[in-house]
C-alpha cells in the first residue's frame, strides 16, 4: 500500500485528501492524518512539522517521496488522467518549476495555521 501522511487540520488539504479518497481504487491507499495523531511518523524519524509543512507519502517499497513528488505518486496510483498528470509533473523541465512553486505555498500556509506553528516549537 501506498501511505498518504497529510494535514488534517488544514481545510484545504483535507479536501484535496478527501477527494483522493473517494475516487482512489479499494485497497491501494492507507491514510494517515498526522495533524491529529502524529504516532505514524514516530518510526520513521520524521517530525511532525515537517510533515505538516509538506505532504509526504510511503510507496510500496517503503521509500518516502515528499512534496510535489508525494503528489505525483498518488497522481500515478489513480484514474489515466490522474497519471498523465503525473507524467507530465514528472518531466524534467516541469517538475523543479512545480517543486518551487509548491513550496513557496506550503511555507506560506504553514506559516499561517496555529496547529503548524505549535508544532514547529515543539521539534
Amino acid at each position: 500500500m501506498t501511505t498518504v501522511y497529510f494535514d488534517g487540520k488544514c481545510g484545504l488539504c483535507s479536501k484535496e485528501i478527501s477527494y483522493y479518497q473517494k475516487i482512489a481504487p479499494k485497497g491501494v491507499f492507507e491514510w494517515q492524518d498526522i495533524a491529529h495523531d502524529a504516532s505514524a511518523l514516530k518510526p520513521l524519524n520524521i517530525s511532525q512539522a515537517d510533515a505538516l509543512r509538506l505532504l509526504h507519502a510511503k510507496d510500496k517499497k517503503g521509500e518516502m517521496h515528499i512534496g510535489v513528488d508525494a503528489f505525483i505518486l498518488i497522481w500515478n496510483e489513480l484514474s489515466i488522467g490522474w497519471r498523465f498528470l503525473s507524467v507530465l509533473a514528472g518531466l524534467p523541465i516541469i517538475r523543479p518549476i512545480l517543486g518551487w512553486v509548491y513550496r513557496r505555498f506550503a511555507s506560506y500556509r504553514f506559516a499561517r495555521l496555529e496547529h503548524c506553528q505549535i508544532a514547529a516549537k515543539g521539534s
